[in-house]
């Protein structure tokens, strides 16, 4: 995290928390703000963070905190998303009253640079108030999201690092949508870490050695990539172990592939491979987890898992305010 650490300082961010009482996300905006990270804004009750703040933390002030009821930016909010979609004031009020779609707002209007939030909320809701306030980035089919992996033990092309991707947002995507999550990924990675990716497309497959819906979904995302000029290594379909492993890789691939066991970007061919992966690997070796960061949105949005720790937010955070 050094890397992201050294490049954020040199022009701090403001990031909005839309789950500001929270405890854990309140100790990791006193960490960034304490450490000049970024500069961040809790949403909440502001007696209730006050009170954290001074009680639990003995912080006196210093973070910015809103209360979207009392803050003077919710009636122009609400009177710009009715507008938008020409809907009526009460259902728009209704709406972005609501901290995470008023945060959402916030970033919207430049008011910060990115959202952080998850905690609390479901991933769902945080998707859906991403998509309505924030849209899609323009040729982008679908949002995706990626984890950054720190695995005790593992030394991979990126030391202990790696890129796990989707595990959060398409439960089963389609062989162009797994192109696309694959091409947003490693732009991001690119851009976030300073990476060279090198993409594997997993399957329980390596290079015909099984034949299966399932693989061809896998094959055909790898020829779309091909058709495009890509500015990233990838390689496809291969098994976890053909992608991280030399040994492994270069038996199973004939030593062909530039990407076999030096992977450091892994695309998952859905939801159910790469949520479960991921919770396996954090279960079973203590990994640190920094996201799901979220991609494919006209601005930074991270969505923490609810079981995120301090040193996750902080994580997760430096990863959204470095886009």
């Amino acid at each position: 995290m050094d890397y992201l650490k050294n490049q954020i300082r040199k022009d701090i961010k403001k990031i909005v928390f839309p789950e500001g009482e929270n405890l854990s996300v309140i100790k990791a905006a006193v960490y960034l703000k304490q450490n000049a990270l970024v500069d961040p804004i809790l949403i909440g009750n502001k007696n209730e963070i006050s009170r954290i703040l001074r009680g639990e933390l003995e912080l006196a002030g210093d973070i910015t905190t809103i209360n979207p009821m009392e803050d003077s930016r919710l009636e122009y909010y609400i009177k710009t998303y009715c507008e938008e979609r020409m809907m009526p004031d009460a259902v728009g009020r209704k709406i972005i009253s609501q901290p995470i779609y008023f945060a959402a707002m916030m970033v919207k209007a430049g008011e910060a640079h990115g959202m952080v939030g998850g905690i609390d909320y479901p991933t769902e809701e945080v998707i859906m108030a991403s998509e309505l306030i924030l849209g899609l980035q323009k040729d982008i089919s679908v949002p995706s999201s990626f984890y950054l992996l720190d695995v005790p033990g593992f030394n991979g092309e990126k030391g202990r690092r790696m890129i796990f991707a989707d595990p959060s947002i398409n439960p089963d995507p389609t062989s162009r949508e797994l192109a696309d999550i694959a091409y947003t990924t490693a732009q991001s990675v690119s851009k976030i870490l300073g990476w060279e990716p090198r993409v594997a497309l997993l399957s329980f497959s390596t290079k015909g050695s099984a034949n299966h819906p399932c693989v061809d979904k896998v094959k055909e995302a790898f020829q779309i990539l091909e058709q495009r000029e890509c500015p990233f290594i990838f390689d496809g379909e291969l098994q976890a172990d053909a992608a991280m492993n030399k040994v492994i890789g270069y038996k199973k691939t004939k030593g062909e592939s530039k990407v076999a066991g030096n992977a450091n970007v892994l695309i998952f061919p859905n939801l159910d491979a790469a949520n479960i992966s991921s919770k396996l690997v954090q279960q079973l070796t203590g990994a640190k987890f920094y996201g799901p960061i979220l991609q494919g949105f006209n601005f930074p949005v991270s969505d923490l898992s609810r079981g995120a720790t301090v040193e996750d937010i902080i994580g997760t955070t430096l990863l959204t305010a470095a886009r």
